[in-house]
């Protein structure tokens, strides 16, 4: 009698835990639509959304070998619900609708990290006969450097793609068809930026937004608490440490989304068929991604294969992305692995 007891009570927190892992993920689904700005938990369950996806796959797993249907379908439809958003870093490439159609234009995102700094070009040419290799119409970059010693690499990537428009800071598009307008989207007080280019393109005015924003600064932080410890007598306390973590982690989330809206904004008010491109520093079917997204087609999802994420390292996730309108159509999405940033370069072929 003891041991059914005890099955039986294990089994019922197993239930619970099965109802619970599959509220926080209906709630990680939608936590995009909430302004992370006004709804700061929506937004960390968003982060979380995988691992609730993973703990959803354990208590189906779980329910498979104990034979209860009954408890097995919600994690089930739990799952399904997901599929949209696993689609935004993972395609099956049986699913991909790559098309054998030939693209009006080839257009690249990357963060360069600045070429490391380095001020010999070396990094800057690279990328650049990289961009050659791909065949690159149009290239959008983040953390672009115009010197590295007195090297310029402006002029280096100008002797190819002929056209330019320069951003705040360190935004550029380069062109290789010709470039009729541009200008700055401002986000304020930050180093952060967006811009956008009128690109004509086969006798069509193509905008091509281009825009970074608001970083996580988890390494910016642990630097300055680390020089904070070290001007101390005393180490500083773990609370303390983990308060200044969560306080810049959230406000980048709230900054992210007000810059999101200001570019919604611009899209919105083209002119012309809009093609974004950039750093958003944010995840899939987050409020940033929903925002900028809006009637855009992600790239990825439409004709991309395969799982994407854009971040080197040991953070696989995929806060690099190319939209477009519905004016064009996806021939090809991929990324390239490069040594040369902290980011992977994603290319997009598209026809109109």
């Amino acid at each position: 009698m003891g041991k059914l007891a005890v099955y039986k009570y294990f089994s019922f927190m197993f239930l619970v835990i099965t109802v619970m892992m599959s509220i926080f993920t209906l709630f990680g689904l939608f936590g995009g639509y909430a302004n992370p700005s006004r709804e700061i938990a929506m937004g960390l369950i968003v982060l979380l959304l995988p691992f609730f996806i993973f703990g959803n796959v354990l208590t189906l797993v779980f329910w498979l070998i104990r034979r209860r249907w009954i408890w097995l379908a919600i994690p089930l439809i739990t799952i399904l619900c997901c599929i949209p958003f696993i689609g935004t870093f993972y395609q099956p490439s049986i699913l991909s609708s790559t098309s054998s159609r030939q693209s009006d234009f080839k257009i690249a995102s990357y963060n360069v990290a600045l070429f490391g700094r380095e001020i010999t070009g070396f990094r800057a040419d690279d990328i650049l006969s990289e961009m050659k290799d791909q065949k690159v119409n149009i290239l959008c970059l983040q953390e672009f450097m115009e010197q590295s010693g007195d090297r310029d690499n402006t002029a280096s990537y100008m002797n190819h793609f002929t056209h330019s428009a320069k951003g705040r800071n360190d935004m550029v598009i380069f062109s290789m068809f010709p470039i009729k307008a541009s200008g700055i989207i401002d986000f304020g007080a930050t180093n952060n930026s967006g811009m956008w280019a009128d690109v004509e393109v086969r006798s069509r005015l193509v905008r091509i937004f281009n825009v970074h924003l608001e970083t996580t600064g988890f390494n910016r932080t642990l630097s300055h608490v680390a020089k904070q410890s070290q001007q101390q007598s005393s180490p500083l306390s773990r609370s303390i440490i983990l308060n200044a973590v969560y306080g810049n982690f959230t406000r980048g989330m709230a900054v992210r989304a007000g810059q999101a809206d200001i570019v919604a904004r611009h899209i919105s008010e083209s002119p012309y068929p809009v093609v974004l491109c950039g750093d958003f520093n944010d995840v899939p079917y987050s409020y940033t991604y929903r925002t900028m997204k809006g009637q855009l087609v992600d790239g990825f999802t439409e004709c991309g294969s395969g799982f994407m994420y854009t971040l080197r390292g040991e953070k696989k996730v995929r806060i690099d992305y190319i939209f477009h309108d519905e004016a064009f159509h996806g021939v090809d999405y991929y990324k390239k692995s490069l040594s040369y940033s902290d980011h992977d370069p994603v290319f997009m072929s598209i026809a109109f």
